[in-house]
């Protein structure tokens, strides 16, 4: 196409596609910012602006909608006291594991050594301050939402009704008592047993004392043997055993004390996860320790229905003790 047809002034209707302008790097910036001529701001005009704003607007309003009517049907399909899964079908399982308190700093997770010099306050008052902390809801019960008026002094002739919790009074069990340093500044600590909660789980206890395990402990047997003779209610108990794991560890724990008794009674359970519910707790006092030694224990709740497993941690807990 010649030079002169694109001058001629008989194609004034003529479009065609020219080279933009060239501009500087701050000029097309500047231009992005605002463009006077247009009245854009980043590239777009107000009534574009408008309209993605409203669109976004409603896009979102809509997801978050639908979100909340997903959680709110969701909602109406569980109970906030009855899990949906219970027992076999859940995570938990059908046998309970054991705890201990206390525990080693949160720094040393994996840890299960208690340690500490008897004769000084400085490296024993970690663990009783967290033994103070941990059984400040058994000591206080306005700490625990709905326990007040609710608890019940039970007995195993005298079960709590659905409306009531059982009293765990651990204020008298002396010489593990808060005012007694829980018995750490003597070397003969007090160590604190809980058996974890399993929705619904009912303990099958060993009311036949002529068909005891025949890993049980012997003391513990004859313990059972002698609870059926004074009242034959007190074996519907989990019963608990401590001891050393191996023979030098047996001989080097010495005697042990269950307090106030050797086992967790049945009218705790099952756990309905009323409200106001506390677990059983029981205190194990090692009354004379050998001092400068690891001693490694191990305890075990005792009920037909309690699978002992040590790789899985359940139905036992273990834990190391060391007095310098």
């Amino acid at each position: 196409m010649s030079k002169d047809y694109l001058n001629s002034s008989d194609n004034i209707g003529f479009v065609g596609n020219f080279r933009p302008p060239e501009r500087s790097t701050s000029e097309t910036i500047k231009l992005f910012l605002y463009n006077r001529e247009t009245g854009a701001v980043f590239g777009r005009t107000g009534a574009s602006w408008g309209k993605i704003g409203l669109f976004y607007l409603i896009f979102y309003g809509v997801l978050v909608a639908l979100f909340a009517v997903c959680l709110w049907v969701f909602s109406q399909t569980l109970d906030p006291r009855i899990p949906s899964c219970k027992l076999s079908g859940s995570l938990i399982g059908t046998s309970p594991g054991l705890g201990f308190r206390p525990t080693p700093p949160d720094e040393n997770v994996e840890s299960t050594l208690i340690w500490y010099k008897g004769t000084d306050p400085e490296q024993y008052q970690f663990w009783t301050k967290s033994l103070e902390e941990f059984l400040k809801v058994y000591r206080i019960p306005g700490l625990t939402p709905g326990r007040g008026q609710n608890i019940y002094n039970c007995d195993y002739d005298r079960p709590p009704n659905e409306n009531q919790v059982c009293d765990v009074d651990v204020k008298n069990w002396f010489p593990c008592t808060q005012e007694n340093s829980f018995n750490f500044h003597k070397s003969a600590p007090c160590i604190f047993i809980k058996l974890n909660k399993i929705y619904d789980w009912r303990p099958e206890f060993y009311n036949d004392t002529n068909d005891l395990p025949e890993k049980m402990p012997k003391d513990l047997k004859d313990h059972i043997v002698n609870q059926k003779k004074i009242n034959s209610q007190l074996l519907n108990t989990i019963w608990i055993s401590c001891e050393g794991e191996s023979p030098a560890d047996i001989e080097n724990v010495g005697p042990i004390k269950y307090i106030p008794r050797q086992g967790f009674p049945g009218y705790f359970y099952p756990y309905k996860n009323s409200e106001g519910y506390l677990s059983p707790v029981m205190a194990i006092h090692f009354e004379r320790p050998r001092t400068g030694i690891l001693i490694n224990i191990e305890c075990k709740a005792w009920a037909r229905n309690i699978v002992h497993d040590r790789q899985e941690r359940v139905g036992m807990v273990h834990f190391e003790l060391m007095i310098d």
